[in-house]
């Protein structure tokens, strides 16, 4: 058993977020034990020992509910637009994720990003090869790490070395599912890339995988662009929408999610929301790439879940802090004002509950697995000033989004293990 005497930042059952100034947290086995008042903490457990990091704010792990494993290296990579992205970096670099050693290398490389920014889960997209999805999951295993990733499924339109076979593709899913979802802390994503680039069978065949492993879940695009817009209504002539491709090949469901939603109709949110199926929310990746702005007033009308992403390597940085204020800004542009507590919980239970795991991660909560950070208010000079003048919770969230980085999250922690920076002293 450990605990820690710090602040707390955690979410009460309204969902708002409250900082314990002087808190304790225990962790038994992987899982917090109990988290509260220091001195109503101490009571109930006498005789325990605790570190003292007073001077610290411990805060529920960040949750990514979109990211793209083998694009690491392409961020940042000049484009006219999202094809072209794609074509000219992203699929190119993709292909080198055949090589296992490669893609053990750079899961590694991943990873350490992932938790040095101080995200504990993320919903990954592999590569299309076999050799990504294994290295990614047995990098995160290594680490006790809570992953849900997936191998893409791209059977067309791309480019031959990225492409699989129809049938194949799913056999590989198939094997992947068997030998690493559930496994430790892992999931698995069934990952149809997106319509464009799936055959219809291989998208039904998908929805029939993820009906017969009704644990895993299913991710993919949607809406993203307009050019990828007017590029499946090209291929699919007859459907409604973008979104009612994925509804008739089964794969709307819930555990599934579905990343960008940016021009989608009353119609389409509203089948989201009855469907159960979430949206991942890419501010950094959308304005880079001019994709369009997410209407955050329609998703509030409609009632489905969404999470923050950041959306690497089309997103411009792993960090929260700077996707939180794109999204704030972004909400802004449409005359809308996310608050400090929204933008952080929808980076942190808000996202696990997207993914269905709101039961485990996202709070610093009794039952809850100890995925959790170390963060330092006063990590640089003027995010210290602007902290140590705040007047009130919203004011020091707000602080810490538009002036934090990754150096003011100082550890970062897995079920109650260090896997990231240092603890303090």
């Amino acid at each position: 058993m450990d605990a820690y005497r710090a602040a707390l930042l955690r979410f009460d059952e309204l969902d708002q977020p409250q900082r314990l100034e002087d808190a304790l947290l225990v962790v038994s086995e992987g899982r917090i034990l109990a988290a509260g008042p220091f001195a109503e903490v101490a009571a109930r457990h006498p005789g325990l020992s605790w570190s003292d990091w007073r001077g610290r704010t411990l805060a529920p792990g960040f949750v990514d509910a979109h990211v793209h494993f083998p694009q690491i290296d392409v961020i940042g990579s000049p484009a006219d637009g999202l094809l072209p992205w794609l074509e000219n970096y992203t699929f190119p670099h993709e292909a080198r994720f055949a090589d296992p050693a490669y893609a053990a290398q750079i899961a590694e490389v991943f990873l350490d990003e992932l938790l040095r920014h101080g995200i504990t889960t993320a919903m990954t997209y592999c590569s299309s090869h076999p050799a990504s999805a294994e290295a990614f999951f047995a990098a995160s295993e290594a680490r006790g790490l809570r992953m849900v990733a997936g191998k893409c499924l791209m059977d067309r339109n791309s480019p031959e070395p990225v492409r699989d076979d129809t049938h194949q593709g799913l056999r590989d899913s198939q094997a992947l599912i068997e030998r690493w979802h559930g496994r430790g802390r892992l999931g698995y994503a069934l990952t149809p890339r997106f319509a464009p680039s799936c055959t219809d069978a291989q998208m039904l065949g998908a929805a029939e995988l993820a009906r017969a492993y009704p644990g895993t879940w299913v991710q993919t695009h949607v809406a993203e662009n307009h050019d990828e817009i007017a590029w499946v209504r090209q291929l699919y002539p007859s459907a409604r929408s973008y979104l009612d491709v994925y509804d008739r090949l089964g794969l709307l469901r819930e555990r599934s999610m579905y990343a960008h939603c940016i021009h989608l109709d009353a119609e389409d949110r509203a089948r989201l929301a009855a469907s159960g199926a979430s949206a991942a929310v890419c501010p950094t990746s959308n304005l880079f790439l001019g994709s369009g702005l997410f209407d955050f007033t329609a998703a509030r009308a409609a009632g489905f879940h969404w999470g923050l992403a950041c959306d690497v390597g089309g997103g411009t940085s792993f960090s929260p802090f700077r996707t939180m204020l794109a999204a704030f800004e972004v909400a802004r542009l449409s005359g809308v004002t996310l608050s400090p507590g929204e933008l952080w919980y929808r980076h942190t239970l808000g996202a696990a509950r997207a993914m269905g795991l709101g039961d485990r991660i996202g709070n610093l909560a009794p039952g809850h697995e100890a995925d959790f950070l170390v963060l330092d208010d006063r990590a640089t000079p003027l995010l210290a000033r602007r902290t140590g003048a705040a007047n009130s919770l919203a004011e020091w969230l707000f602080a810490m989004i538009v002036l934090g980085d990754d150096r003011a999250v100082s550890a970062a922690l897995a079920q109650g293990r260090r896997v990231s920076g240092r603890l303090p002293a």
